[in-house]
């Protein structure tokens, strides 16, 4: 997506080990005309699959989410990353944080992922595939269907779009980078 790969190589950064920093439009401050054009691609991108339901991770996941469920007229579920007290009822798992290093609880309420839902997984970044093999593990134990997964930038370089695909999952990428070596962005064409 041409828009998207104009705004990563203008505003993004690259950091040393392998990481784009984007929070100056996608996941700390937020471009939202933006964020429509990527969600209108998504929704096109996926207008063959029968969904009913998005399903995202906070915090940086549920903007394009919203707005992938705000064009699909869907609800949009976000998986807390810690357990509320407030919340007893819900299929649980958990997930290595690349970016922060450290394991976490997914969890998400069992009355809001159900066993008819089709659901579609957005998410800002692919990178190892963490949290794409998380949420699937999420989807089975409710018995539900994944339709497919949905990203915003993916990281091809490393291995979760690799496992994914090789998985038989619908996997769409915005815009995929091949490489970050030497700070230099360079995407797939």
């Amino acid at each position: 997506m041409k828009e998207l790969k104009a705004r990563i190589l203008a505003d993004g950064q690259c950091l040393p080990g392998g990481v784009l920093k984007v929070d100056g439009f996608i996941n700390h401050q937020m471009d939202p005309t933006l964020m429509k054009t990527m969600a209108e691609e998504l929704v096109r991108r996926f207008a063959d699959s029968e969904i009913n339901k998005i399903l995202t991770v906070e915090a940086s996941g549920i903007a394009p989410a919203i707005m992938v469920g705000y064009l699909l007229n869907l609800p949009v579920v976000f998986a807390k990353k810690k357990q509320p007290s407030t919340m007893s009822d819900v299929w649980v798992t958990e997930v290595f944080s690349f970016t922060k290093q450290h394991t976490c609880t997914l969890c998400v309420g069992r009355e809001f992922l159900q066993p008819d839902d089709k659901v579609l997984f957005v998410d800002d970044f692919l990178a190892n595939g963490h949290a794409s093999m998380a949420f699937m593990e999420l989807i089975k134990q409710a018995g539900a269907e994944l339709v497919g997964m949905g990203f915003l930038i993916e990281k091809s370089f490393q291995k979760g779009g690799t496992l994914l695909r090789n998985s038989g999952i619908h996997v769409e990428s915005l815009a995929i980078i091949e490489s970050l070596d030497n700070c230099e962005i360079k995407f797939k064409e």
